[in-house]
């Protein structure tokens, strides 16, 4: 049977059909399609595959750990950057090993369509030294599902699987083979591996340096490496993940004249990668992302010069790699590709008409003249683009949680009137225990939570925080009276106004909860909303 499916819907298919129990992830494109289609997925459904969000990636890991140690097979997503977030777990369940298989899948995104950096994760795995997976094209992301979470039950490892954006969001046929069924409960026979005391860790880290000769064998036998050398000897390429679809697109009428070394699974086979190297004058790594494969092979071998790629200058060392990039660093073209015509003008984001963020900066932006016009802190979602124009309220965006955090540390250095501008699901996922920091100080800062009840930059998924704001504030230690709730409406601005001024004036922590539902919530979901608001008050 075969199926039109996304990159991101084909690996999800791939989950479900390698006995999949959990997955467990927070929403962030490029990787969001993929919990998206297992929650929407009738079968998964019947197989009461768990599908809820979880409120940060470190707590997503943690829990697809937990379901990993009692021996079901587990996956955890997320973006490049939420792999920050679960560093802690991720580098740690690398020394404890896993149980049942654990597949983490990360999406990175070059180019920057949705990102604040261009963060390449293979780094992160070597880091942790645990085997990557990287599928080329769609039906290799299905396909190489079973074949992670066999890895991983195989070695007792996590396998980190690496896409990328234009991977994860283009269209192929796949064909769709058998399901396997889930596993049975199984607890680990010696759970003294997964209680990281010193004693314990000590072992398990050295049990991990001993297995990477195992995870070079494994990388030497697998079906997603592949060596082809030809007669010519002059230029070898080394293609990795997605590379490999945009090399044989642009030679598939010369391929006899190249030797090509497919990348897929790392670490790198370090024979092949030997034979190719031998064999040929010049060695060209493709690679979307960092050059990662270019600098481990600048320390494999003497001859620097004879190894191209992104540090020599042949390929962009910024942004996403495409066919005609791969062309021109293969010198298929001689000149200057011609840029594709401008057909519509370019214009910025903007934030949708009637968005209540919109009304919440105009508030602000009446108290800049009074408070000074570089004391905004901002945070990551849809209220992000009020650092553009017109708006320009917020200064700073950094990272998930980091506006409370940021106006903490100006006010501690005698800032005055700092406001952290956040929305309730990144306060949610990062922001509570900065908010704790604020409060354990009383520090002198205004925290104004834009509340639109969702996790509206992403795709409008249910927020974890809905109904709960309030009560959480009051938990971490918000005094009462400085606990303040309003409407962002154009009727309500002078009365927003005055509040803001007066809770500015508090040399304390003040938390200012903006509510009104996104606008691109349908009715039915603003009802689901009400109704769960009322249950929980």
């Amino acid at each position: 049977m075969k199926r039109l499916l996304l990159g991101n819907e084909a690996l999800a298919q791939g989950s479900i059909d390698a006995g999949l129990s959990g997955v467990y992830a927070y929403p962030g494109t490029p990787s969001t399609e993929i919990t998206e289609y297992i929650q929407k997925s009738k079968l998964a459904k019947e197989l009461k595959i768990h599908t809820t969000w979880s409120v940060n990636e470190k707590t997503a890991m943690e829990a697809a750990l937990g379901m990993s140690y009692v021996g079901k097979r587990a996956m955890v997503v997320m973006k490049h950057v939420g792999l920050n977030v679960a560093s802690d777990v991720f580098m740690n369940m690398a020394v404890s090993g896993v149980n049942g298989g654990l597949v983490v899948v990360v999406a990175d995104d070059p180019s920057m369509h949705s990102s604040q950096n261009e963060q390449d994760s293979r780094f992160y795995g070597k880091f942790a030294m645990i085997p990557i997976l990287e599928p080329s094209n769609q039906q290799e992301a299905y396909d190489i599902m079973v074949y992670a979470f066999d890895l991983s039950e195989d070695l007792k490892l996590p396998v980190l699987v690496r896409m990328v954006t234009r991977l994860s969001h283009s269209r192929a046929g796949i064909e769709i083979t058998e399901r396997r069924k889930q596993n049975d409960i199984n607890l680990p026979s010696d759970t003294s591996r997964f209680a990281l005391l010193p004693m314990n860790a000590k072992k398990q880290f050295d049990l991990l340096v001993r297995k990477q000769d195992e995870l070079i064998e494994h990388s030497e036998n697998s079906k997603l490496n592949s060596l082809k050398l030809s007669k010519d000897r002059g230029i070898g390429i080394i293609a990795c993940g997605l590379a490999y679809n945009y090399v044989m697109e642009k030679i598939e009428e010369n391929e006899s004249s190249y030797s090509i070394l497919k990348i897929s699974q790392y670490p790198l086979p370090r024979e092949k990668v030997k034979a190719l190297y031998e064999h040929c004058d010049k060695i060209l790594v493709i690679e979307d992302g960092y050059p990662v494969v270019e600098e481990l092979l600048h320390n494999y071998f003497d001859e620097n010069d004879k190894i191209k790629g992104k540090l020599s200058g042949d390929l962009p060392r910024t942004g996403e790699l495409n066919p005609n990039i791969v062309g021109k660093s293969l010198g298929l073209f001689h000149n200057n590709i011609d840029p594709i015509p401008s057909i519509v003008t370019p214009r910025p984001p903007q934030l949708c008409e009637g968005c209540g963020h919109t009304d919440l900066f105009n508030t602000i932006n009446e108290l800049i003249p009074e408070i000074g016009n570089k004391n905004v802190f901002g945070d990551i979602g849809c209220y992000a683009l009020g650092a553009l124009p017109p708006l320009n309220t917020i200064n700073t965006l950094i990272d998930m949680g980091a506006s409370i955090t940021m106006a903490k540390g100006a006010a501690d250095a005698g800032l005055e009137n700092a406001i952290a501008v956040i929305g309730d699901s990144t306060f949610t996922h990062s922001g509570m225990t900065g908010l704790l920091d604020a409060v354990y100080e009383n520090t002198p800062i205004t925290v104004i939570i834009s509340d639109n009840s969702a996790v509206a930059m992403t795709g409008a998924q249910e927020s974890t925080a809905v109904g709960r704001l309030h009560k959480i504030c009051l938990g971490l230690g918000v005094h009462p009276e400085h606990l303040k709730t309003i409407v962002p409406l154009r009727k309500n601005h002078e009365e927003n106004v005055e509040l803001l001024r007066n809770e500015l004036k508090y040399k304390g922590v003040s938390v200012i909860i903006s509510e009104r539902p996104c606008v691109r919530l349908s009715r039915d979901q603003k009802e689901e909303i009400k109704a769960k608001i009322a249950a929980l008050n």
